[in-house]
């Protein structure tokens, strides 16, 4: 069994290596030379996840205690392009709540996404659940850039660094610690509208494994 080697849509359509985290909306992935005209990375500090200090009434995002999860440069600068970078790491969080809830329907991924990308998500979860499986470990989130068009649009990239997350099965409580590999980083390119809500909503998300804007 693979540790999340392939991007959502290779893995749909390919049984045999289901167990994967990483989520996308679609068959398109990004190439190594894609580039936001503009984006910021930020800054180099590390959180555990994005703050929630808006008003907005928000979904519960905690995870068991042995999934965590570290933010790198979250911070512009940039009121609007933080809120951005916020809510787009939260969606990520979302996906994993999802998963280890076993919960295709979850709050989070209805509040998080929408339209294509809603569906892909979903459809990820619900991989975790055929297989009555789940995640344990780390996953570093690091590098993002984002970039505004208009006052409700945005484009955002990231990285995944999955190196320390594994599936892990729900009846045996099983880890499958496969070695780390290329496939272990992951770029992800989302693309966010800001919703009546004031949430930044994620309508497109697509990856790539072992980019080399990720790599090490």
């Amino acid at each position: 069994m693979k540790r999340r080697a392939l991007p959502l849509a290779t893995v749909l359509a390919a049984a045999a290596a289901l167990l994967l985290t990483a989520c996308g909306s679609g068959s398109d992935k990004p190439k190594d030379d894609d580039q936001i005209a503009g984006a910021d990375t930020g800054d180099t500090k590390t959180s555990a996840s994005p703050s929630a200090s808006d008003s907005v009434d928000r979904p519960d995002l905690s995870l068991p205690s042995d999934v965590k999860e570290a933010f790198e440069g979250w911070k512009t600068g940039d009121e609007v392009k933080d809120a951005v970078l916020a809510d787009a790491g939260r969606s990520m969080t979302a996906v994993n709540r999802a998963i280890t809830d076993g919960e295709p329907d979850s709050a989070a991924l209805e509040f998080y996404y929408e339209g294509e990308a809603l569906v892909g998500a979903a459809k990820w979860v619900q991989t975790f659940v055929d297989h009555d499986a789940t995640i344990t470990g780390t996953t570093r989130y690091y590098s993002p850039t984002v970039s505004l068009s208009g006052k409700k649009t945005a484009a955002v990239t990231l990285c995944a660094d999955e190196s320390k997350a594994f599936n892990k099965f729900r009846k045996t409580g099983k880890v499958d610690r496969s070695a780390p590999s290329d496939d272990s980083y992951v770029y992800y390119l989302s693309r966010l509208k800001l919703n009546d809500m004031g949430v930044w909503v994620t309508t497109e998300a697509h990856s790539q494994r072992g980019s080399t804007k990720c790599t090490p």
